[in-house]
C-alpha cells in the first residue's frame, strides 16, 4: 500500500452486479405490512413486563416496597436491586480507551443510590401490558434526594457534587493523544486562534424504540431472546458474561430493525433483565420501551465541550492544533463511551489537514444524566466539527476566503499516515465547481445590498471505517474483534445462501450482499438467499457499526464465494478431464482453453453434493466458511457545501441548496449509498438546526419527548444534490470504504459555516448548535447593540 490509489468520476466496475442500483429486496415485503418487528411477535403464555425508573437525578435509595403491587391482579412478580444481588453481575463497557480510566459500578437494578433521571430500580412483569404499568404506581420507594450535576465542566470543577465515590473530580479519566511539538508550534507561530465550542447532546431516535422478547426453557436450559441488535453475536457474549450462563445456551435472534444509528448496539439493563426473568419466573417476557422511555434510558450521543488553540502563520498555515476536550460520560461508562471522545474523535481531529503539532487532552466526565454512548458518526463529528469551525475561524482572523485556508492545510499526498487514500483536495474542487462557488458569492454579495442574508459554507471531512484489525482493536482497548464473516452453503441445484455477521438495521443488507456473492459466483442474484442475525444460523459475527458491513463484512463475503469457486474447480477439473489449474470460470461456466465443452456452476454443486465421483483429498460439498480480518482501516473523504439565507426579524434559517460530493471508494450498489448520505444529512441538518437534550439544573429531562426533542420532517429538508468521487481503498478486496455515516459528520459543520457566513455583517462569527430561530434572533440583537448594527 504505497502508491494513492486513483480518483476517478466514474467507477471502472464490470463484475456482474457490483456497482449497479439493484433495487432492494427488502421493500415489497416491508412495504405491505410483512415485516416482522418484535413488539408485533407473541408467544405462547406470554407476560410484559416494565422497568421502574428513578424520578431524581441523584439520590439514595432508602427503601422499596413492592408488596401493595404485587397484590394486584396479574402481577407475576417484582426484582429489586436486592434481588440481583449475588446472581448477576454488573454492566460493564466493552471498549476502555485510555490508561487509569475508572469504571464505576453499574448495577442492572439500583441498590443503593441512583445517578439519573431512570436510573432502573425495580422490574415488573405481568400478565398484560396494563397490569404492569398500574403496578409500576403502587411500588413505594423513599429516597434520598441528592444534589445532582448536570454540566460536564461543572462536574469537573474542585467541590463539585461527587456521583461516583472515590473518582475524584467525576473524571474517568484523561486519556492523551499527541504528534509534534505544540509547544514549539506556538512559539514559531503568528498568533494563536482560540475558540470554544459545544457539540450538542442528542437523543437517538429510531423510528422502533427497544422491544425484546425472551423465553427460557428449563428442560433444555436455554434462553431464546428476540432483540433489535447491530451486534447479536456480541450481545450474546456480553449476556454470557453477565449472567453467568454458557454462551452456547444463550440463542439470540434479529428480525427486522426499525433503525439503530449506534444505540442498538450497546448492552442495557434491559436485556439482562428480560433474559434473567424469564428464566427466574418461567414465563416467556416482552419488554417494549415507550418513546418517552427511549429518551430516558437509550443512551444518548456527542455531549461535548471544545477548547481548541490553533498555532497559524499569517499566511494561512496552521502550524499546531491544540484541544483540550470535556466529554460528557452521563452517569455511568457505557459500552464504548471512553473510546468515541478520546479515540474517535482525537485520532481524527484534524481532519483533512496537515497540522504537524497536535495536543489533545480528553477528559471523560460524568453527570448525573443518561449515559453517552456512539451515536451515528461516533466522534467523528465531534471532530470534524471542530476542525472545519477552526478552519473558518481562520480565514475570519486572516480576512482569507475560507477555502483558501483550507487549500492551504489540505493533505495530497497519500497513503497518509492515518489514511490510507483519499481525495481531499478534489472533492473540494468538485463541490466548488458544481456549487459556483463564485457565482453564490456575487449573489450574496447583491442579496446583502437588499438587506437579505445569504450564507455558504463549504467544507471538508474524512472519517475512518472499518474498525478492524484485531490487532489494533486489541491495542485501543477495545474487547473485541475487527473479523466478520461469511458462511456460503452450496445447495445441490446451484442455489446459494449466505450468512454474515453483518445485520442490517435498514441498510439493504440482503440486496447488497446478494450482489456481492453473486457477482462473485457469476450466478443469478435471485439464486442467492441472505441470512442475518441469528447467532445459530450465522457461525459468528462481529456486526454493523462504524459503516464496516461492506469493507469487513462484504469482503469476507466475497472471498469467501471466491473459496467457493477454487473448490468447484477440482470437481470440474475431474469432469473436464484436466489439471485444476487449467480450469477457467466464467459467465457461470467451468471450461479449459482447450475444450469448448462448458459446465455449469449448478453442475457442479450437484457433482459435489452428491460425490459419487469427486477429487481425491477434497471433501464432499462446495460449502464454505471464511472469517476476515481486514489488514486496516478505510478512509471515506467529501465535501460538502450548503447555501442558506437567514430571516433576521425571525431567526428562520431557510436552506436553498446542499450538495455533497463524496469519495466513498467503490460503491457496491449507488442507489443504497445514496440514499445513506440522504439519511445521515438529514440527521446532520437535525443536530445543526433542531435537536438538542435538555436537563433542568435539578436533572430533569425537559426534552423527553418528540413533542419537546425537534427531530426534523421532510417539509425542512431541501433536495439534496449528490455526486460521488470513487477512490478505491487497497485495505479490502471490494476497495469499498463505507458511507452510512458521511451525512451526520459533513452536514453540522456546512450548516453552521454556512448560517455564520450570512451573519457575518453583524460580527457573529460562531453560534452553538442547535441554531434555532430564537438563538439566532438574540445573537443578531446581542451583536447589533455591541457593534451598532448591520454594516
Amino acid at each position: 500500500m504505497n502508491q494513492q490509489s486513483p480518483i476517478s468520476k466514474t467507477q471502472n466496475l464490470s463484475q456482474g452486479y457490483i456497482g449497479k442500483s439493484v433495487p432492494r429486496r427488502e421493500d415489497a415485503r416491508l412495504l405491505d405490512g410483512a415485516g416482522q418487528f418484535i413488539d408485533n411477535m407473541k408467544l405462547p403464555n406470554m407476560t410484559y413486563s416494565a422497568v421502574l425508573r428513578s424520578p431524581y437525578a441523584h439520590a439514595r435509595l432508602l427503601s422499596i416496597n413492592t408488596e401493595e403491587a404485587l397484590s394486584l391482579k396479574g402481577i407475576v412478580g417484582i426484582l429489586t436491586g436486592e434481588d440481583l444481588k449475588g446472581k448477576v453481575g454488573l454492566i460493564r463497557p466493552n471498549w476502555i480507551a485510555g490508561q487509569d480510566i475508572q469504571i464505576p459500578d453499574h448495577p442492572v437494578l439500583a441498590f443503593d443510590k441512583v445517578n439519573y433521571t431512570g436510573d432502573a430500580v425495580a422490574f415488573i412483569v405481568g400478565e398484560s401490558r396494563e397490569a404492569v404499568q398500574d403496578a409500576l404506581e403502587m411500588i413505594e420507594v423513599e429516597y434520598e434526594v441528592l444534589d445532582p450535576i448536570i454540566d460536564e465542566e461543572e462536574a469537573f470543577q474542585e467541590g463539585a457534587v461527587q456521583i461516583h465515590e472515590g473518582i475524584k473530580n467525576n473524571r474517568a479519566g484523561k486519556p492523551l493523544m499527541a504528534w509534534g511539538d505544540y509547544r514549539k508550534a506556538a512559539e514559531e507561530a503568528d498568533q494563536i486562534v482560540s475558540l470554544k465550542l459545544i457539540n450538542n447532546r442528542l437523543i437517538p431516535s429510531a423510528m422502533e424504540p427497544r422491544v425484546l422478547l425472551a423465553s427460557f426453557d428449563k428442560y433444555s436450559e436455554k434462553l431464546e431472546m428476540y432483540i433489535p441488535s447491530q451486534v447479536p453475536h456480541l450481545h450474546r457474549r456480553w449476556i454470557s458474561d453477565t449472567l453467568g450462563w454458557p454462551e452456547h445456551k444463550i440463542h439470540l435472534k434479529v428480525p427486522d430493525i426499525g433503525g439503530g444509528f449506534g444505540a442498538k448496539m450497546h448492552l442495557y439493563v434491559e436485556e439482562i433483565l428480560v433474559a434473567y426473568a424469564a428464566k427466574h419466573f418461567g414465563c416467556p417476557i416482552k419488554w417494549t420501551e415507550t418513546r418517552s422511555e427511549s429518551h430516558l434510558s437509550t443512551h444518548h450521543g456527542r455531549a461535548h465541550t471544545q477548547y481548541i488553540d490553533l498555532a497559524i502563520k499569517n499566511d494561512g498555515t496552521v502550524l499546531g492544533l491544540k484541544l483540550k476536550l470535556f466529554a460528557n460520560m452521563g452517569a455511568y461508562l457505557s459500552n464504548m463511551a471512553t473510546g468515541v471522545p478520546s479515540v474517535n474523535c482525537t485520532y481524527f481531529a484534524n481532519g483533512n489537514y496537515n497540522i504537524p503539532n497536535y495536543f489533545a487532552q480528553t477528559n471523560l466526565i460524568f453527570t448525573n444524566t443518561v449515559p453517552v454512548d456512539a451515536y451515528r458518526g461516533a466522534g467523528r463529528p465531534e471532530a470534524t466539527y471542530l476542525i472545519e469551525r477552526s478552519m473558518d475561524k481562520v480565514a475570519e482572523v486572516l480576512g482569507m476566503d475560507p477555502l483558501e485556508v483550507r487549500r492551504k492545510n489540505v493533505i495530497q499526498k497519500f497513503p497518509h499516515n492515518f489514511y490510507d487514500s483519499g481525495s481531499f483536495l478534489k472533492c473540494m474542487e468538485e463541490a466548488k465547481s458544481s456549487f459556483k462557488y463564485e457565482e453564490k458569492r456575487e449573489l450574496q454579495a447583491q442579496a446583502r445590498e437588499e438587506g437579505r442574508y445569504l450564507g455558504i459554507g463549504i467544507i471538508n471531512y474524512t472519517e475512518s471505517c472499518g474498525m478492524a484489525p484485531s490487532t489494533v482493536l486489541g491495542n485501543l482497548g477495545f474487547d473485541r474483534g475487527g473479523y466478520e464473516s461469511a458462511e456460503i452453503k452450496v445447495h445441490p441445484d446451484g442455489k446459494v445462501t449466505l450468512f454474515t455477521g453483518s445485520t442490517p438495521q435498514g441498510h439493504g443488507h440482503h440486496t447488497s450482499f446478494a450482489q456481492i456473492v453473486a457477482s462473485e459466483l457469476q450466478i443469478p442474484m435471485e439464486d442467492v438467499e441472505v441470512i442475518t442475525g441469528d447467532t445459530e444460523a450465522v457461525p459468528v459475527g462481529v456486526g454493523t457499526y462504524n459503516s464496516r458491513s461492506m469493507a469487513v463484512g462484504g469482503s469476507a463475503a466475497k472471498i469467501c464465494a471466491g473459496k467457493v469457486i477454487e473448490k468447484a474447480k477440482k470437481y470440474a477439473a475431474l469432469k473436464l478431464r484436466c489439471k485444476e489449474e487449467s480450469v477457467l470460470y466464467q459467465e457461470g461456466h467451468f471450461f479449459t482453453e482447450e475444450n469448448e465443452k462448458r459446465i455449469p456452476f449448478a453442475k457442479i454443486a450437484r457433482m459435489a453434493a452428491v460425490p459419487h465421483h469427486k477429487p481425491e483429498d477434497v471433501t464432499p460439498g462446495l460449502d464454505q466458511l471464511y472469517t476476515h480480518d481486514p489488514i486496516s482501516m478505510s478512509s471515506p473523504n467529501g465535501s460538502h457545501a450548503a447555501f442558506v439565507e437567514v430571516d433576521i426579524e425571525t431567526g428562520k434559517i431557510e436552506i436553498l441548496e446542499y450538495l455533497a460530493v463524496d469519495d466513498a471508494g467503490n460503491l457496491i450498489n449507488p442507489m443504497l449509498a445514496e440514499g445513506q448520505i440522504h439519511g445521515g444529512i438529514a440527521q446532520g441538518i437535525g443536530q445543526a438546526l433542531y435537536e438538542n437534550t435538555v436537563y433542568s439544573e435539578d436533572g430533569q429531562l425537559l426534552s423527553g419527548s418528540l413533542l419537546d426533542y425537534a427531530v426534523p420532517k421532510a417539509d425542512q429538508l431541501p433536495s439534496f444534490k449528490t455526486d460521488f468521487l470513487y477512490t478505491p481503498t487497497q485495505t479490502n478486496p471490494l476497495g469499498a470504504k463505507g458511507i452510512g455515516e458521511a451525512g451526520t459528520i459533513a452536514a453540522p459543520p456546512a450548516l453552521v459555516s454556512a448560517v455564520c457566513d450570512a451573519l457575518k455583517p453583524f460580527g457573529i462569527d460562531h453560534i452553538d448548535m442547535p441554531l434555532t430561530p430564537p438563538k439566532i434572533w438574540k445573537a443578531i440583537q446581542s451583536a447589533s447593540q455591541d457593534k451598532g448594527g448591520a454594516s
